[in-house]
């Protein structure tokens, strides 16, 4: 039964306490649809002047259109066709969406919700709660203006203020924005998620944190079901071991596959290696990556840094012996401040700082050594070049303290070096005092200012060189006073070559030597050069070079030496084998 037993005076009270501000001006357009109230346990209607009021309680249900409202308390402005709803308020349009709520302002000609209190807002594919929900019924967009969460079968979403489009499944998400499901976390100042296809799409900065790894991006998607994560703009995904950046970025989160393109940088965490190229192709479960596009390694060795650039470049990573392994593939140069080399391939173990070189390798190195095989490998110790391996048509030249040319061939070489300290001088800009000691010397204006050793650095000199099979060489012979007395050539199975400072010191041979010594006035080119001879020194990479700074020079035709005077040889006693020369 209808009962209409308030006053006016509670109406004001009402009124006065701010429970009901259904005579104000509604926003929007009007539909014309008029709200339509289809239960209640009682009604209470109110008297106002040119407004028809109703109060209704317990077990309320509104209707309009296809809208049903459900809540314990409401007061309906028949005249405005608007509602404040109260307690356990309940929307529900159709059989899609539905909007839990303590408050609830509903304009009917517009079709606008604006719900409060303990908001619920759920579909058949994900559930939002907030504080504060304004729903358009007509364009079936809801808008959280306070902190509110999403949660999906796979994802759970936080942010400051979003909207939802009912229609669409289209969440926009606004300032400190957070996505979590089981495969990794995303944090965002704005995004854009579909909750039917469950993409996240962003634009502007933008971290995905994984167990494997962390991206971060500016723009792009991210696939919350496959953990695909597609970047536009410039991103970086960072790896246990490497951390990769990229104009563009394509990286499969489950695969722990990553594709970069466009000034790609691909750093190790260790910091000892660094890989740059147009194109990256990093497959992390494999432990490999594949560069191409103007590539080059930088391989950190000490205080020094090994360069590395060929047509492609691939990288291995052996998990079980956490070891590093480079390669390079077609027209590689490699530069390093004691070492240049080209070939055509190479590969570069970081574990024990050995370098393979095969196809037409040759090397150079402290701007007195050349050294060409069919294939060569070089082992480092303490950044330094320690053992040269010559295998195959082995050649070796050296200068001497004079510029002469030692040469020594054969089938396998094997040369050793070693790291001295040499001092390091330079002038006083005191041109009135010098340092002798550690103690200041008075020096006169007219006196020569004589240099003072300021420091040592480390230089690499050939110890040693080995011959096996077919040796050849050619060493010119100093005296103690540096000066040049004759050129030595021979031939023998296997020889034993020290040098010091530079020069040849002693030189053993095994088997049947045949031994010839020139005098310095009769040298001839034909006594000077062992057949196949060059000294390719213009070849020599340089940094510039193997940094695609600047194009390397072609290899140039062997050519000889013209020396003016004719041979002279006088040949030396064979004697029992082995036998020593000092």
């Amino acid at each position: 039964m209808v009962r209409y037993s308030f006053r006016i005076t509670v109406l004001l009270l009402l009124l006065l306490a701010g429970l009901s501000p259904i005579v104000r001006a509604q926003p929007g357009r009007p539909t014309g649809d008029k709200i339509e109230l289809l239960r209640a346990d009682s009604l209470v209607g109110v008297n106002v002047p040119g407004q028809v009021i109703k109060r209704v309680y317990n077990n309320v249900q509104f209707r309009q259109k296809g809208m049903l409202m459900y809540c314990d308390l409401a007061v309906q402005n028949a005249t405005t066709n608007v509602i404040e709803a109260y307690g356990n308020v309940r929307l529900v349009q159709g059989d899609t969406v539905s909007v839990r709520g303590d408050t609830l302002l509903y304009y009917g000609n517009v079709r606008q919700a604006n719900v409060s209190g303990h908001v619920v807002l759920r579909d058949r594919k994900m559930t939002l709660t907030t504080a504060k929900l304004d729903y358009d019924l007509i364009s079936g967009i809801a808008h959280y203006p306070t902190p509110g969460r999403i949660v999906d079968k796979e994802n759970v979403l936080t942010s400051r203020e979003g909207f939802y489009d009912t229609r669409t499944k289209l969440f926009t998400f606004r300032q400190d924005v957070k996505l979590v499901n089981p495969k990794g976390t995303l944090t965002a100042d704005s995004l854009l998620y579909n909750s039917t296809t469950r993409i996240a799409t962003f634009q502007g900065p933008t971290r995905i944190v994984n167990k494997d790894g962390v991206l971060t991006a500016v723009a792009g998607q991210y696939n919350t079901v496959s953990g695909i994560s597609n970047f536009q703009r410039r991103a970086t995904v960072e790896t246990p071991k490497y951390r990769l950046t990229g104009d563009t970025l394509y990286y499969d989160n489950l695969a722990d596959l990553g594709i970069a393109n466009g000034h790609v940088i691909m750093v190790a965490k260790d910091k000892k290696a660094v890989i740059t190229g147009d194109h990256v192709r990093y497959n992390g479960k494999a432990g490999v990556s594949r560069v191409t596009g103007h590539p080059v390694a930088k391989s950190v060795v000490s205080n020094d840094t090994l360069y590395m650039r060929a047509d492609t470049l691939f990288s291995f990573d052996n998990k079980v012996t956490n070891a590093r392994r480079l390669l390079g593939q077609k027209n590689v140069f490699v530069y390093k401040t004691d070492l240049q080399s080209k070939c055509d391939s190479l590969i570069y173990d970081a574990i024990d700082s050995t370098l393979y070189f095969y196809k037409k390798p040759i090397i150079w190195s402290q701007n007195r050594y050349q050294m060409e095989a069919d294939s060569m490998r070089a082992l480092m110790k303490n950044d330094k070049i320690n053992t040269m391996f010559l295998r195959g048509h082995a050649f070796s030249i050296s200068l001497d303290t004079l510029n002469n040319f030692n040469q020594v061939k054969g089938r396998t070489i094997t040369a050793l070096f070693a790291t001295k300290l040499t001092p390091v001088t330079a002038k006083p800009t005191n041109v009135t005092t010098a340092r002798r000691a550690g103690k200041s010397v008075p020096v006169s204006r007219t006196t020569p200012v004589r240099s003072v050793t300021i420091g040592q650095q480390e230089r690499t000199e050939l110890e040693r060189v080995l011959v096996d099979g077919n040796g050849q060489s050619i060493y010119f012979a100093l005296d103690d006073k540096n000066k040049l007395i004759g050129m030595n050539h021979v031939e023998c199975s296997r020889m034993n070559l020290e040098f010091a400072d530079n020069k040849v010191k002693r030189i053993r041979f095994y088997g049947r030597p045949d031994a010839q010594f020139v005098p310095p006035q009769e040298f001839s080119s034909d006594t000077q050069e062992l057949d196949g001879f060059r000294w390719r020194e213009e070849e020599k990479p340089t940094k510039n070079q193997v940094l695609w700074l600047e194009t390397p020079p072609q290899e140039k035709p062997a050519t000889r030496r013209l020396i003016k005077k004719k041979p002279a040889t006088k040949p030396l006693a064979k004697k029992e084998v082995p036998r020593s020369i000092n």
